[in-house]
């Protein structure tokens, strides 16, 4: 079964496990998840779930529905993607854990005017022209890096202090290749190779994860971002 676990400031206020094939998500209570919040549209969006898939639906809400911080129409889910609706945060689980139009056109919809709503949609438009760009997944220099943009064009891109790494990063104590990003079926995961503690995702040590948009990477003390390319 299927798992959503609400989060507002970052703070669960709700978990929902459905066997439902679709549940509508908005601001009044006739919808299945109800976001009290007037930057949700009545109707703000759906998901859908057919076999083993789910997929997130806008409702052509006036302030747009995102997943891993990119503005959509349609997504497939993959499992711990991020909704964000209005102020809300969804994160979507395969299976449950065990243990420019007028607001009166949209509903009576708020048009969100918050720092989170407008840099999101800002970076949403400058990721989208750097895919276009590159016409692929790239790799964006946060902090310390060689480089502003590298697109990864390979089945394995390799990060590291050594001479024939493809992505350099410093820092002490870091291993000749420490950590990897393999490409499988148009998805990308991030594996630690070299010391641990020196490889993290979004502030957090890992040794194995799969990489969604917006992702930050840290290797040692170099920060890239993870910008997705969609084919």
């Amino acid at each position: 079964m299927a798992e959503i676990i609400v989060k507002f400031d970052n703070k669960v206020v709700e978990k929902i496990v459905t066997e439902k094939k679709r549940i509508s998500i908005g601001r009044t209570y006739d919808n299945d998840i109800v976001l009290e919040n007037r930057g949700v549209s009545r109707k703000h969006a759906l998901i859908e779930f057919n076999n083993n898939a789910a997929v997130v639906i806008d409702n052509e809400s006036l302030n747009g529905t995102f997943v891993n911080n990119r503005k959509i129409s349609e997504e497939i889910l993959r499992d711990s993607d991020v909704i964000t609706i209005g102020k809300y945060s969804l994160v979507y689980h395969a299976e449950a854990e065990h243990g420019q139009e007028s607001p009166a056109n949209f509903d009576g919809t708020m048009v969100l005017r918050t720092k989170q709503q407008k840099k999101m949609l800002e970076n949403d438009k400058i990721e989208r022209q750097i895919v276009n760009r590159y016409g692929g997944s790239v790799l964006i220099g946060e902090e310390n890096a060689e480089f502003s943009e590298y697109k990864i064009d390979r089945d394995v891109t390799t990060i590291g202090k050594a001479k024939f790494v493809h992505v350099k990063a410093k820092g002490f104590w870091l291993s000749g290749i420490q950590a990897k990003i393999t490409r499988e079926n148009n998805s990308y995961s991030l594996l630690n190779l070299g010391k641990k503690g020196k490889t993290k995702v979004n502030g957090e040590d890992v040794s194995q994860i799969m990489l969604k948009n917006g992702d930050l990477i840290t290797v040692g003390k170099t920060t890239f971002k993870f910008v997705e390319g969609k084919d």
